[in-house]
């Protein structure tokens, strides 16, 4: 079952010049079936390719758009960690597709990248709390405001918690940047082993409790965003994420996704059981950062294997794929219903094998 996510960047309102009134969007539409807009002219310029790109999604979102009044929850669906109907989205045509237990009325649509240079608002916003992107992280009510403000303005299925993939790096005291124009920087990466064994915890602290304790912030804003959601009359699935072990070991080891690009592969070569080691740890804690996650209100759960271009298959299969594979059997034997996504960018060799993983 596919699932449309729209990069935000590649969205229309990259300025205030291309603002608009979404219509509203229906909870649930079950005789209504996705289709894109074929009468339109091809683009002469960037900008004319941006109105057309806004225009076929919003002619999308108005022919799926339905009365959702009387909307009444199947208790089926319901997942089995949690039988709340009040907790269980109106709109879960996301948690349906995901789950790929059934044909489904449409294609839905969430925002792989939801904030940013396209949302005037959050630009907007950004200024008015004077803090970074990094340092706005730290706050449940901005992580809330500007979870909420992509759902405001487009009518997707599915929100995002806004976060960043390095949060957990940051929790196991590992310094993290975003000094602008260079991309997420982290100035003092491990050198190796002995290194690692002296600034990171020790596998047997990377529990339940240290996760509530340094990233209970994420879990805070996990609570506020839903309850956000339900003030303002939006239900939708929350989707929570994290990095995967992989990733975390290529930023943590090497510093930069723009520049020493190989140190994370050298790693893997020159101190295999010390990366080993490493995955293992990182891999126990994303399980109870997103196990966290749901338990705080996340209908879903989406992992981004992001640097999966920066690792060649063989190493892929024989150090990320075991952590990978450990992620979906915990979470999912934990929560199986509870849709579980994994994104491995630049290494679509994987995917078949995910597939089979329960993602």
């Amino acid at each position: 079952m596919k699932i449309l996510a729209i990069a935000a960047a590649a969205l229309v309102l990259a300025s205030e010049s291309h603002s608009f009134t979404p219509t509203p969007l229906s909870a649930r539409s079950a005789s209504r079936h996705f289709s894109t807009v074929s009468t339109l002219d091809a683009a002469a310029t960037s900008e004319e390719d941006l109105e057309l790109t806004r225009q076929i999604i919003m002619s999308h979102v108005e022919k799926v758009s339905a009365d959702e009044d009387g909307v009444e929850v199947d208790e089926e669906y319901l997942p089995s960690h949690n039988k709340n109907p009040d907790d269980y989205p109106a709109n879960d045509l996301m948690i349906r597709a995901a789950l790929g237990r059934e044909d489904v009325e449409r294609t839905p649509i969430w925002l792989f990248r939801q904030a940013g240079r396209h949302l005037p608002e959050y630009q907007a916003y950004k200024q008015k709390t004077g803090r970074s992107f990094l340092d706005m992280l730290s706050f449940p009510e901005d992580v809330a405001e500007c979870t909420m403000q992509p759902v405001r303005r487009y009518n997707v299925d599915a929100a995002i918690l806004f976060s960043d993939i390095l949060v957990i790096a940051e929790a196991l005291n590992i310094e993290v940047t975003m000094p602008g124009g260079v991309g997420i920087l982290v100035p003092c990466p491990l050198v190796g082993p002995a290194d690692m064994k002296e600034r990171l915890p020790s596998k047997d602290k990377l529990n339940v409790d240290f996760v509530n304790d340094k990233l209970g912030h994420v879990m805070e804003s996990v609570r506020l965003i839903r309850k956000q959601m339900k003030e303002e009359g939006i239900s939708i699935p929350l989707i929570g994420f994290s990095a995967a072990p992989w990733t975390l070991l290529f930023y943590m080891v090497g510093g930069s996704s723009k520049k020493n690009q190989h140190i994370g592969m050298e790693w893997l070569h020159s101190y295999p059981e010390a990366s080993r080691e490493l995955m293992d740890g990182l891999t126990t804690i994303v399980i109870e950062y997103m196990a966290q996650q749901v338990e705080n209100g996340a209908h879903m759960l989406q992992l981004f294997e992001a640097m999966g271009m920066m690792i060649e298959q063989p190493e892929f299969n024989e150090f990320a794929m075991p952590c990978l594979k450990k992620i979906a059997e915990e979470l999912k034997g934990r929560y199986p219903d509870v849709p579980l996504m994994v994104f491995s960018r630049g290494a679509s060799f994987a995917n078949e094998e995910l597939s089979k993983l329960g993602y």
